[in-house]
């Protein structure tokens, strides 16, 4: 009997993985580790069409299945011993990334990555791609699992360009994914439980944009910099004038006395797209040096930018109770995008901050909460710790803790009132895990809580 190919994971991943891999003819099993109703529900319906489903499954059951292939779902560590001895005998572990990847390669990738702000600009440059009359379709981090998008081309569909957002987790697991386009974004310690540290993680993300035929790279962060000499051919950007790159490189895309500048002159206003911030103008020159890469002309880009909706979870403003408005910026999930988003954003502010914390330098935050913050709520797994950190580094600033959003969200109301704050943001600057299963979750119950606030007042 043919040996089976192993995914490992029965979430959207690895479910849209093993039917590619099903409808490629190979005979798949999937594994599971936990059990829940939930998940047995959908083993029943995933046996109905013909892939087994096994729970209770740790990685050493793949020791006995004796698979011919494993397809990891993002979540599971690359570097696991058994993984690794697999590798070593022969046997194909790849992430689900990668066979999206071998599946698609016939059509150009876009490949997205980055500490912060990938997300933003993978959905920029689809927007952008999509408003221009192109079949452009987002999968990976965001969007569609890149083996759904596979799996349509299998039946025929051949997109004119994929624009994948990539994770550390999954470029590592996709040794073989070679972009058209690869755009990085900014690099700061995040995942260093994980990849243990910076220098690794950062290895990780360069090895992407390497692979890439086209790197596009941000000029303005300074760990990306500093890696200049390893890509001479690269697209770079700045949100400075092009001479702050000078001498050791030519901006591909610059701001020039408010206009977005080409090597070749003006392309439009610097200020076009709707959404504040320089992180958000550093976006719109990444994704926009992509675009022409891929084909567009400045007024196709022009006018996608001006009707670019933004990102739900990133810095969105969700109502305006009371003359204070609630922004849900649950995204950040690190100290440096929670810095950001206060860099972005005037004050006086009520921030709210907290859930599982990650490592990395809460300096740079710590000093925006002292010249943006009027109040700030810790919450969660991480709030005594935070109280702790605010109360030490901005002691004139009121810092309260509570268990969580449902108590958070009224209370900062009334800090807003009472300190004449214009704004509350929920910027955790945490992971989300002690409280719920993703920022998006998070990000939703802030919007129902301030929704059921204001109709309750």
């Amino acid at each position: 009997m043919v040996r089976p190919t192993a995914v490992i994971g029965l979430g959207r991943s690895g479910i849209s993985a093993a039917r590619l891999l099903q409808a490629q003819g190979h005979r798949v099993w999937l594994l599971e580790q936990r059990q829940t109703p939930q998940l047995h529900s959908t083993a029943a319906a995933l046996r109905q069409e013909g892939l087994q489903v096994q729970f209770n499954c740790s990685l050493a059951s793949l020791e006995q299945l004796n698979p011919q292939a494993v397809v990891l779902s993002p979540g599971v560590c690359w570097t696991e011993p058994v993984l690794v001895q697999l590798r070593r005998r022969g046997v194909p572990v790849h992430g689900e990334t990668e066979l999206a990847w071998q599946a698609m390669a016939c059509a150009p990738w876009i490949g997205v990555t980055g500490t912060n702000g990938k997300t933003t600009i993978t959905a920029m440059v689809g927007h952008l791609l999509q408003q221009s009359g192109r079949d452009a379709p987002i999968c990976g981090n965001s969007g569609a699992a890149a083996t759904e998008l596979a799996r349509e081309c299998h039946g025929g569909r051949r997109p004119d360009w994929v624009v994948a957002e990539l994770s550390s987790f999954q470029i590592e697991a996709s040794p073989t994914l070679t972009p058209r386009i690869g755009i990085w974004s900014t690099l700061t310690p995040d995942h260093l439980d994980r990849h243990g540290s910076l220098a690794a993680y950062g290895a990780i993300k360069a090895a992407l944009v390497t692979r890439s035929a086209v790197p596009v790279l941000n000029g303005d962060d300074p760990q990306i910099w500093r890696r200049r000499a390893c890509w001479p051919t690269a697209r770079w950007v700045t949100c400075r004038g092009g001479a702050a790159l000078q001498p050791h490189r030519q901006a591909a895309l610059s701001i020039e006395e408010g206009m977005v500048t080409a090597p070749t002159g003006p392309l439009f206003r610097a200020d076009i797209l709707p959404m504040s911030g320089q992180h958000n103008c550093l976006n719109m020159l990444l994704a926009t040096a992509a675009v022409l890469e891929a084909g567009l002309e400045p007024c196709q880009i022009a006018a996608g930018l001006r009707s670019f909706p933004g990102v739900p979870h990133r810095l969105e403003t969700i109502a305006c109770h009371q003359g204070v408005t609630y922004i849900n910026d649950s995204k950040a999930t690190n100290y440096d995008a929670a810095r950001t988003a206060l860099e972005a954003l005037d004050g006086p502010l009520v921030l709210l901050a907290g859930g599982r914390a990650k490592q990395g330098d809460a300096h740079g935050w710590l000093e925006r909460i002292a010249t943006k913050a009027a109040a700030v709520v810790c919450y969660g797994e991480a709030g005594d710790a935070f109280t702790t950190q605010v109360q030490q580094a901005c002691p004139r600033i009121p810092c309260q803790r509570l268990p969580g959003l449902p108590e958070a969200v009224p209370r900062s109301h009334a800090l807003a009132l009472e300190h004449g704050a214009m704004t509350v943001l929920l910027s955790p600057a945490c992971a989300s895990f002690d409280q719920y299963p993703n920022f998006e979750v998070r990000g939703d119950h802030f919007r129902a809580l301030v929704q059921a606030m204001m109709a309750a007042q």
